[in-house]
């Protein structure tokens, strides 16, 4: 049994992986590829981290419909860009030189709409279990189904296909009744309702996650900590090209392979520590660059004004300032982020410390072992917990002579 949806995983990534060859090869020799080589690159990044996850999903797991609509998101998205470049090459690029040009401009006309709905709409509504959070959402899928069915059955029976150029083609099941679903009242419609289902969806990702305990918590976890660092990428465009367009690539990449994580359950406890790490440093970050920045314009504007060109020592200056609030800053945002959002580490380490300072004045070895079962007992919450002695050779007190061995139930 799993040997078959590993085989089935392995065919969909080889369509996959042809698709995006041919595809390449062909918007290479079209042009289209050099045009926007970015664009290019980040879609068969991005594509390829759904199809890489969506196949190891299959695989692993093929019982979870997450793991067939990100197999899908792949495909549809990689035949129809092939789909699009193989019409363009017959019809522009080398006019009536390959067969079928028709049949793959009609097919690269409606695979979109289906690929934003299973990535906005049906990602959210299912995961991380492949289910509805209940069935009073069943309502919210089939909508969403018909709409997508509608949209696509529209831009499938358009009158008119494009051909990659400036001619358009006659579709040969286009009916003149129908308009293209991106510029018709209908097709407006049923775009401003995918957008409303899309928001609907993402509704029911925060209820769930209310709902949930435990291991779906932290998958939910890594989902959520996903889409917040995707529109964080968009960003990027502030940076330089090379670097903002590798930001705007990692933050697309992550979304799906976030989804795995959470899915197949590895290191899955690790969101934790991401997410505050995430947060100190991000909070770090944007405290020193504001102290930079007003360390350049204040020192600036004392000795002359900063210009366009501030003097070394004024950088310099500020450069060590920045250097010198590191670590404090660090230590003290680190200490706020516990405080708010973990709150159980911070208050663990409240305990531990406020127990290191009795340490030190501590001489009774029987309070001491009370006091140090104690704070096992807050911190770290174990079911049972025993402190056990090294029996002393100067026959001291009866703690000390054997084993002290207390039991402990966790809250």
């Amino acid at each position: 049994m799993g040997k078959r949806w590993i085989w089935v995983a392995s065919a969909m990534l080889a369509v996959f992986v042809v698709s995006m060859v041919v595809g390449t090869i062909l918007a290479l020799a079209n042009g289209t590829f050099q045009q926007d080589v970015a664009n290019q690159v980040l879609l068969l990044l991005g594509f390829s981290a759904f199809m890489v996850v969506g196949a190891l999903i299959v695989a692993h797991r093929p019982g979870n419909a997450i793991g067939w609509i990100f197999s899908a998101i792949a495909l549809l998205a990689f035949t129809g860009q092939l789909a699009g470049e193989y019409a363009a090459y017959a019809y522009v690029t080398r006019s009536g030189s390959l067969p079928g040009a028709i049949l793959a401009a009609w097919y690269a006309s409606w695979p979109w709409f289906v690929v934003v709905a299973l990535a906005l709409v049906f990602t959210p509504l299912l995961f991380p279990t492949g289910r509805l959070l209940s069935p009073r959402w069943r309502p919210v899928a089939w909508l969403a189904g018909a709409a997508t069915a509608t949209v696509t059955v529209l831009a499938a029976l358009q009158p008119n296909l494009d051909s990659g150029g400036d001619q358009l083609i006659a579709n040969p099941i286009g009916i003149a009744a129908v308009d293209d679903p991106e510029v018709s009242r209908v097709g407006d419609g049923l775009l401003i309702l995918l957008v409303l289902l899309i928001a609907v969806a993402f509704v029911s990702v925060v209820l769930r996650f209310r709902r949930s305990r435990d291991e779906e918590r932290q998958q939910l976890k890594w989902f959520t900590y996903a889409g917040v660092v995707l529109p964080l990428s968009l960003l990027g465009d502030l940076l330089p090209a090379p670097v903002g367009d590798l930001v705007f690539v990692v933050g697309i990449v992550f979304l799906p392979v976030a989804a795995g994580i959470a899915i197949l359950r590895y290191r899955l406890y690790d969101i934790d520590r991401l997410i505050n790490r995430t947060l100190v440093y991000g909070l770090l970050t944007a405290l020193l660059g504001g102290v930079y920045a007003g360390a350049v314009l204040v020192l600036g504007q004392l000795f002359g004004g900063v210009g366009r060109n501030p003097p070394s020592w004024v950088v310099a200056g500020a450069t060590l300032t920045v250097a010198a609030l590191f670590q404090p800053a660090r230590r003290r945002i680190q200490r706020a982020v516990d405080r708010r959002f973990n709150r159980r580490k911070y208050n663990a380490t409240k305990t531990v410390e406020a127990f290191s300072a009795r340490l030190r004045d501590e001489v009774d070895l029987d309070t001491l072992s009370a006091e140090l079962l104690g704070v096992v007992d807050q911190t770290m919450q174990p079911t049972t917990a025993w402190l056990w002695l090294r029996p002393s050779t100067h026959g001291a007190s009866g703690a000390s002579r054997g084993a002290a061995k207390t039991p402990l139930t966790a809250e």
